[in-house]
């Protein structure tokens, strides 16, 4: 099993001297990707509650949020074998010719190490910014994925949709990998859960416990269309989470040893990523800096 982190991105303390020195150093200890999330601004009187939990409000590392895909495009410079992939992109904001050249002009740039994550996200404020209305985000969502995919294959491509029209055309650079990126989906409601089944090729939830993703995955597996490989499962976990709700609390090393190593032995996860970007101990560009060493005893138990 491979053993991921996410990168410095949220706070005021991410700099270009941590970000590369982060990647670097743990790129050379053993871990196996980065991972990359997205938000666009912070509203003050937002409308929307945090991930979709009515009243919880914004956390305040999202004062300041480097971008996803700038970030990775850095890091993919920096690096040379490790995942880069986001974790995850909010698809309603995005439109999938502009999407599938920057992905796939990534996928190019770092040899083919792309994972590109999505969900349909929660904020309000932020969907208004590019001018959807919310209410369309699944529809919108099931409709990229399959527009990015047209995109990637061969040329010439042409889509017709609700939302998206693309008339014939050349659409290049194509991915390093056959097919583009892998998708990964993390959606978690009914009609979320369905839509990975149907169109993803991994599954990568955040809160919940590994007894609950392990059931839910098989049932995702089980419902998958005929003809389709099975899905991958990569698992979030926090040091600190953003919010404290159930099955979502602060994590120490020792218990992020002992989480990690129940899924390796689980034989199903494929990849843990741990996001320390929360974290009130990570206070300056140093202590991102100190991440990846604090936590290597993790790697010994994902096997890394």
């Amino acid at each position: 099993m491979k053993l991921a982190l996410a990168l410095p991105q949220l706070g005021p303390h991410v700099t270009r001297r941590a970000v590369r020195g982060f990647v670097e150093s743990a790129e050379e200890l053993g871990y196996a990707g980065f991972f990359a999330q997205q938000h666009l601004f912070y509203p003050h009187h937002p409308v929307s509650g945090y991930s979709a939990r009515p009243g919880v409000p914004v956390p305040d590392a999202y004062r300041s949020v480097v971008q996803p895909l700038e970030l990775l495009s850095a890091v993919a410079a920096w690096t040379e074998t490790s995942l880069i992939g986001t974790s995850v992109l909010v698809a309603g904001y995005h439109r999938p010719v502009d999407l599938a050249a920057r992905l796939a002009s990534l996928d190019v740039l770092s040899g083919g190490r792309v994972v590109a994550g999505f969900s349909v996200g929660w904020s309000d404020e932020e969907h208004q910014q590019y001018d959807v209305d919310p209410r369309t985000r699944g529809r919108r969502a099931d409709e990229l994925i399959d527009a990015l995919r047209a995109c990637w294959a061969d040329d010439p491509v042409e889509h017709h949709g609700e939302f998206f029209d693309i008339p014939i055309s050349d659409v290049r650079p194509k991915p390093v990998q056959a097919g583009g990126p892998r998708l990964a989906s993390g959606m978690r409601s009914a009609a979320g859960l369905k839509r990975t089944a149907e169109k993803f090729d991994i599954w990568n939830p955040a809160s919940g416990t590994l007894e609950q993703h392990l059931e839910t995955f098989a049932a995702l597996n089980a419902s998958r269309p005929s003809g389709r490989a099975p899905l991958g499962l990569h698992w979030n976990l926090f040091t600190q989470p953003p919010v404290e709700v159930a099955n979502l609390r602060t994590l120490s090393v020792g218990e992020l040893v002992e989480l990690v190593g129940a899924a390796a032995a689980s034989g199903v996860v494929d990849l843990v990523s741990i996001d320390t970007n929360f974290d009130v101990t990570v206070d300056s560009p140093q202590a991102w800096l100190d991440v990846p060493t604090r936590l290597q005893p993790v790697l010994a138990a994902a096997g890394a």
